[in-house]
C-alpha cells in the first residue's frame, strides 16, 4: 500500500502524507480532527461530535459549516488521496486506519502537547487521555490488525455509462451513481466509496481489476444507458470486484428525464438488493467454513444476518458468529451490542432457558459496548431495548433512545425501537411517527419485516386497525416465524370484527407454538397489563388462544 497517512500523538503532533510526495498537514484543527479520528474505535466518529469537540455548542450551523470548511481544507491540501484515506457520509467522518502509520510514543511527551486547541471539550479529551496515555498506545499500537479493520464490506455504483456524446446521458449517468451511493450509504453493514473517487475511477479506466485495486472495493455496481423508441433504458450489473464475476444484472426504464420519481423507486430497489446480495453471499460463504476461517466482515453480518432469520437453527447460529466476532473485535463496541440484541431475541422469541440470566448478559454486554464508546448511537440504542423488553425499566430505555437520537438524529433503529416503547405507553400518535421516521432514514434494511413488524404494532396503539394489519401481513410474507406479527394480526382483525380471519390467525400462531398460552403472555410480556396488552389478550381469548 503505497499511500498513508504519518502521525504523531505524542509530544509535537506530526501529520504528514507518505505518497509519491510527502505533505505536511499544518492546521491545528486540522490535526485535531485527524488525531480524534485515529484514536477512534474503527476511525470514525460522528459529525456531531466533531463538530462539539472542536468548534464547541456555538450552534449547529456554525460547527457544521466549520466542520465542512476543514474537511473540504484537507481535500485541497490531498488532492485525490483525501477519498483514499477519508470516508464521510451525512452522518459520519472515518479514517482508514489500514492506511494510518504511528510514530513516536509517550516518551516524546504529553499527548498532543502542542495543539493549542481553545474548546472546552477538546481539552477535557486531551486531558482524559493523558491520565491513561496507556489507552491510546493500546488502541494504535498492540491490538492485532483485526482489530482495527473495519468489518465491513466495501461497495461504490460508477456512473452508468452510454455511447457517443450525450450530455443529458452523462448527466443523468452520474446522478443515478450518486443517487444509488447516497442511497447504500444508509446501511449500517456497508462501506460505501464516494461517489466521487467512482466518477474520477470512470474517467480514467472502467477495468473491474483498475478499480478494485485503486478504490479497495469488495463490490461494484456498475451499467450502461441506452435510449430506446420509449425513452431510455438502464441496464445494471453488480460485479464481485475481485473476481470480476457478474453476480446479477437489472434493467429499468425512464420515460421522461424530467420526471425522474419513479426512476429514484427503481434506485432504491436496486440498492436495496445490492444491499441483500451482500448479505445473502457473507452468509453462504460463512455456513461453508470453519468458523476460525470466516472473514471479519462476513463474521459481523452472517452473525446479525442470521439473528433476524425466521428459523430458530439459523437464530441459534448466529450466537456463534456473534460471540466469535467480539473475541476477534474486544474493543469494537458494535459486536458487543449486537450480541446484546441476540440475548433480548432469544428471551422475546421464548428460547431462552434461563430468563434471568439471558437478560443479565444482554445487560453485561451493551454494558461492555458503552464502555468502550459512550457515544456508540448503537449501543444506546441496544442498551435502551434492553431495558425497555427485558428489564422493563421504560423510563431507563427512553433516555438511550434520546441520547442515542442525541448523539446520531439518523440512527434508524432508536428512531424505530423508541416507537416500539411509545405504543408500549399508549402514545400510538408519537409510535407512528418514529416508526415513519425509522422506515425513511433505512429505505434498504435488510430486516425490513422488523420494521413492518413494529410499525403494525405502532398502529395498534393509534387505533388505526387497518394499517396494522397492512404492516402485519406484509412483515408476514418476509418472515412468519415471529410471534409478536401474528399477535398484532389478531389483535388488529379482532377490532375490526373480522372474527372469522382472527381465528384462522390464532391457530396459524398455534400451528408453529402450539404451547402457546394468555398465561405465557401475561407472565412475560412487559405491557399485558398496560392497554396495549389488553387488548391483545382480548382478541387472543376471543380468537381461540387460552
Amino acid at each position: 500500500m503505497s499511500t498513508f497517512l504519518e502521525i504523531a500523538l505524542f509530544g509535537t503532533c506530526a501529520v504528514r502524507l507518505k505518497a509519491r510526495d510527502t505533505i505536511e498537514i499544518r492546521g491545528a484543527k486540522h490535526r485535531a480532527l485527524i488525531a480524534i479520528l485515529a484514536t477512534a474505535p474503527m476511525g470514525r466518529r460522528t459529525r456531531t461530535f466533531l463538530q462539539n469537540t472542536l468548534w464547541g455548542y456555538s450552534g449547529y450551523d456554525c460547527g457544521h459549516q466549520n466542520l465542512r470548511r476543514a474537511l473540504a481544507d484537507l481535500r485541497k491540501l490531498l488532492g485525490s488521496e483525501f477519498d483514499t484515506l477519508f470516508h464521510t457520509t451525512n452522518t459520519d467522518v472515518e479514517l482508514d486506519l489500514e492506511r494510518l502509520r504511528f510514530i513516536g510514543d509517550a516518551r516524546n511527551g504529553a499527548f498532543l502537547e502542542d495543539l493549542n486547541v481553545a474548546e472546552k471539550d477538546f481539552r477535557k479529551w486531551v486531558a482524559s487521555v493523558r491520565e491513561n496515555p496507556a489507552q491510546v498506545e493500546a488502541l494504535c499500537g498492540h491490538l492485532p490488525p483485526a482489530t482495527l479493520r473495519s468489518p465491513r464490506p466495501s461497495v461504490t455504483m460508477l456512473p452508468l455509462g452510454h455511447l457517443g456524446n450525450d450530455p443529458s446521458l452523462k448527466a443523468l449517468g452520474d446522478w443515478i451513481g450518486e443517487q444509488a451511493c447516497r442511497v447504500l450509504s444508509r446501511s449500517r453493514f456497508l462501506s460505501v466509496i464516494s461517489h466521487l473517487s467512482g466518477r474520477a475511477m470512470a474517467e480514467k479506466t472502467t477495468l473491474v481489476t483498475e478499480v478494485q485495486k485503486t478504490l479497495g472495493v469488495d463490490y461494484l455496481t456498475t451499467g450502461f444507458l441506452r435510449r430506446s423508441a420509449n425513452g431510455i433504458i438502464c441496464d445494471i450489473d453488480f460485479l464481485d470486484a475481485k473476481s470480476g464475476q457478474i453476480l446479477w444484472n437489472r434493467n429499468f426504464q425512464i420515460a421522461n428525464m424530467r420526471q425522474l420519481d419513479d426512476a429514484e423507486l427503481q434506485i432504491e430497489h436496486i440498492a436495496r438488493t445490492v444491499a441483500k446480495s451482500i448479505s445473502d453471499t457473507a452468509i453462504t460463504s460463512s455456513r461453508l467454513q470453519p468458523l476460525n476461517d470466516v472473514s471479519d466482515q462476513n463474521l459481523l453480518i452472517s452473525g446479525v444476518g442470521l439473528m433476524h432469520r425466521a428459523t430458530m437453527r439459523d437464530f441459534l447460529k448466529s450466537r456463534d458468529f456473534l460471540s466469535e466476532a467480539t473475541n476477534r473485535q474486544p474493543n469494537l463496541a458494535e459486536t458487543h451490542a449486537w450480541l446484546a440484541k441476540w440475548y433480548v431475541l432469544n428471551v422475546m422469541k421464548g428460547y431462552s432457558m434461563d430468563q434471568k440470566r439471558d437478560t443479565q448478559l444482554a445487560v453485561d454486554c451493551t454494558a461492555k459496548a458503552l464502555d468502550l464508546n459512550p457515544e456508540s448511537s448503537l449501543s444506546l440504542t441496544i442498551d435502551g431495548f434492553t431495558h425497555n423488553n427485558l428489564v422493563h425499566d421504560f423510563s431507563t430505555a427512553d433516555k438511550r433512545f434520546e441520547t442515542a437520537l442525541d448523539v446520531n438524529p439518523n440512527e434508524s433503529l432508536a428512531w424505530l425501537l423508541r416507537g416500539s416503547l411509545k405504543a408500549f405507553l399508549n402514545d400510538g400518535e408519537s409510535a407512528v411517527s418514529s416508526n415513519q421516521q425509522a422506515r425513511n432514514l433505512s429505505p434498504i434494511d435488510p430486516f425490513s419485516y422488523y420494521y413492518d413488524s413494529l410499525a403494525s404494532t405502532a398502529y395498534i396503539a393509534a387505533d388505526d386497525f387497518e394499517n396494522a394489519l397492512v404492516y402485519a401481513n406484509r412483515s408476514l410474507a418476509t418472515n412468519d416465524r415471529h410471534l409478536s406479527t401474528h399477535r398484532a394480526k389478531i389483535t388488529a382483525l379482532h377490532f375490526l370484527n373480522r372474527q372469522d380471519e382472527a381465528r384462522t390467525a390464532a391457530e396459524d400462531l398455534l400451528r408453529i407454538w402450539p404451547s402457546y398460552s394468555l398465561q405465557h403472555y401475561e407472565r412475560s410480556h412487559p405491557v399485558s397489563q398496560e392497554k396495549l396488552g389488553r387488548r391483545a389478550l382480548t382478541a387472543m381469548a376471543a380468537s381461540g388462544i387460552s
